[in-house]
């Protein structure tokens, strides 16, 4: 018993409306491996809660009497700082703002109160987001939970299926860099805070991002850095050329890729079909990098869900460009950058707090 629970994704759900406290936790329930242990009306009884409960995972909504979301979170941050908060937010710019505003603050991610109208519908397309966010971190609570039940064996195991990262010395890149790419996903918008925070604002080249977000959230996402960065940050808009000292952020619901005008790179948005659900995907953008900037760009990944960004990168150093990606232990979730580590299309893996140092250093 004691082992199904520590295998067991321990979950806190906080909301103060009855209806999706109960949805909400129908659907943990309905996830194998994940459980709903508790349920709290606000985030004064959350941090109450999360004393005795001890939750792996944290529901939170925003807007709650008593203690709203972002005041729970930076006390959960503080005070329980290894458990992992998932925002729920509502599809509103008002949201939108508050919950990127969480999501730098150390939320791991963040899902969309769905408003369809029907109480069924609604539930499938929470089915859908809280299976998509919570399901990695169940099968890395299960593979903790199987370490600690046989050390020798799951170091053994992982010793055996570690993927090769690469330990060579990353020398500079023989062609001038006039062009930095950063893919990311879950976890993104506090690893975006941490490397587009130590880059200065005379960078001599631009820096075009994609981070998995929907219409609305991109924007807010770019008016926070740029509020917070020496850099101008700002969401991309079509048309406009590439500044150096400019970061543009690919626009929600929308994919972003560059084209050579005159000799200058300008970016170009469309309304091309999601690629691996990714909209905008990083894949997208770095095919694009490859064929206008060909080895004068360097490319980076860091932490995300899902493998987005891989095949890009691989097309990117097949033109010949240099690579970055963020390492397991500072990822909120080890998958994109995995996936381009995997692939051997990666130069360097390097703790978050070294990005944007070595960024500098291969730009100067």
């Amino acid at each position: 018993m004691e082992l199904k629970s520590l295998k067991t994704l321990k979950v806190l759900v906080v909301d103060d409306s009855l209806l999706y406290r109960d949805v909400v936790g129908h659907v943990v329930n309905d996830i194998g491996g994940a459980v709903v242990v508790g349920k709290a009306i606000n985030g004064k009884q959350a941090l109450e809660m999360i004393e005795s409960l001890q939750p792996d995972v944290v529901t939170l909504d925003v807007e709650m009497p008593v203690m709203d979301g972002i005041a729970a979170l930076g006390e959960m941050r503080k005070r329980f700082p290894k458990v992992q908060v998932l925002m729920v937010s509502s599809l509103t710019k008002a949201g939108a703002a508050v919950t990127v505003d969480a999501l730098r603050k150390g939320a791991m991610d963040f899902i969309c109160k769905p408003d369809t109208g029907s109480i069924g519908e609604n539930q499938k397309v929470l089915v859908q987001q809280l299976g998509e966010k919570l399901r990695p971190l169940l099968h890395r609570h299960q593979v903790r939970a199987a370490a600690a039940e046989r050390p020798q064996t799951a170091a053994r195991a992982q010793t055996a299926s570690k993927i090769a990262v690469p330990t060579r010395v990353l020398k500079a890149p023989s062609a001038r860099i006039q062009l930095v790419a950063i893919g990311t996903s879950t976890g993104g918008p506090n690893a975006l805070s941490e490397v587009l925070g130590k880059l200065p604002a005379n960078l001599r080249v631009p820096v075009v991002v994609v981070q998995h977000m929907p219409e609305l959230f991109t924007a807010e996402l770019a008016k926070s850095l740029n509020r917070n960065c020496a850099l101008e940050i700002s969401e991309a808009v079509d048309g406009e050329p590439l500044q150096a000292g400019h970061v543009y952020i690919a626009p929600g619901g929308k994919q972003m890729k560059l084209r050579d005008k005159g000799g200058q790179g300008q970016v170009v948005i469309t309304d091309d079909p999601a690629e691996h659900f990714c909209k905008p995907a990083v894949n997208y953008l770095f095919r694009s990098v490859a064929q206008v900037y060909k080895q004068n760009a360097l490319g980076v990944i860091l932490t995300g869900m899902g493998s987005d960004g891989a095949d890009g990168l691989a097309a990117m150093k097949q033109a010949g460009a240099t690579s970055l990606a963020q390492d397991e232990e500072t990822s909120v979730v080890f998958g994109m950058p995995k996936e381009a580590i995997s692939k051997g299309v990666v130069d360097a893996v390097l703790p978050l707090q070294k990005v944007a140092p070595k960024i500098l250093e291969l730009v100067n």
